[in-house]
């Protein structure tokens, strides 16, 4: 069975994709600090998979204890999600971020060198995108001006591992560059576990559904959309999961040395139609009101998702109202 290193493996993201690794009969070995995530999302993993994944506790900055982990499980393959991933805090906080992301990276490339493992996925991001000139982005779109800090440091990152398969020819890497992922797992075992105040939407609009918010703010009413507010590409948690055993398949057998592909649905949502669309498949009325923009923020960003069709053989399956529905239920597991 091939063993891949799933770096932030008990984070959002992370957690989900270690379940498609294992239905797709793969061994996931989780490397996590638990810095935004818990221990009993593994739990949760267990319950669905009926398996409980190798688990590492530490940080992917520590390059002995990344070295240490190699050297014991030998994985043929790295996932890696480990990132601070807020754009408002990333603006504040610039220098955490840098550090972070882009240190882990290296430390996780060095690593890899060393120990020949040959495989990686990269968790990137529409926000290399920026401001787009052009709607739907392409893979092919140039990248404009950061926006944040945070988006920076995916951009920085593709480069690094772009250089770095260009260097050392025996490496393949695919950059999956995504866009909003929410909901959580259909079995409500698994979904998102924001610690604190929750900087991405859905959670916030569940925990407000739920009580524990006193209302959504949705910040700016006044940008060049429909209704005014952003307009995102929300893509289930599952299929974003699933892209990335794609992915995976998709290195082990093609001779690649690097690749970008965005994985999305291929269409926009403002942020007021998902407030009233969860309202709709929750049957909650949402308390939220209008409040100024916030630093960072594109207006407006959705997917071109032909290449992860033709490439990966992959297209997302769920729906806005799966998505939030799953998502829903999810926060009312956790009460």
């Amino acid at each position: 069975m091939t063993k891949i290193l799933v770096t932030g493996g008990a984070g959002y993201i992370g957690s989900h994709t270690v379940v498609e690794l294992v239905n797709h009969g793969y061994e996931p070995v989780i490397v996590d600090n638990f810095s935004n995530s818990s221990p009993s999302v593994l739990d949760g993993i267990a319950k669905i998979t009926g398996k409980r994944p190798a688990i590492y506790e530490g940080d992917c900055n520590d390059a002995a204890f990344m070295a240490r982990v190699f050297a014991s499980e030998r994985p043929a393959g790295a996932i890696h999600f480990a990132a601070y991933k807020a754009v408002g805090e990333s603006v504040a906080k610039p220098l955490m971020y840098y550090e972070n992301n882009i240190g882990s990276l290296l430390v996780l490339l060095k690593t890899m060198l060393a120990f020949e493992c040959h495989l990686l996925v990269f968790s990137s991001s529409c926000t290399v995108y920026g401001t787009p000139d052009k709607l739907p982005v392409t893979e092919a779109s140039p990248m404009q001006e950061a926006e944040s800090p945070y988006g920076y440091t995916k951009q920085v990152s593709e480069r690094i591992i772009a250089d770095t398969c260009r260097a050392h020819p025996g490496l393949a890497a695919v950059a999956l560059r995504y866009f909003n992922p929410i909901g959580a797992h259909p079995s409500a075992h698994i979904g998102e576990l924001p610690l604190g105040v929750p900087n991405n939407l859905v959670p916030f609009v569940t925990q407000t559904a739920a009580g524990i918010r006193p209302e959504l703010v949705v910040f700016g009413n006044d940008y060049n959309t429909p209704d005014g507010t952003n307009i995102r590409d929300y893509i289930h948690v599952v299929d974003l999961a699933v892209a990335h055993v794609k992915t995976l398949q998709y290195l082990q057998k093609e001779d690649v040395s690097y690749d970008v592909i965005n994985v999305g649905t291929g269409r926009g949502h403002s942020v007021l139609e998902v407030v009233h669309t969860f309202e709709q498949v929750s049957g909650r009325s949402l308390p939220h009101r209008i409040g100024p923009r916030r630093p960072g923020d594109v207006e407006q960003v959705y997917a071109a998702v032909d290449k992860a069709r033709t490439t990966l053989g992959w297209q997302a399956r769920y729906s806005l109202e799966d998505a939030l529905r799953d998502a829903w239920r999810w926060q009312q597991s956790l009460e």
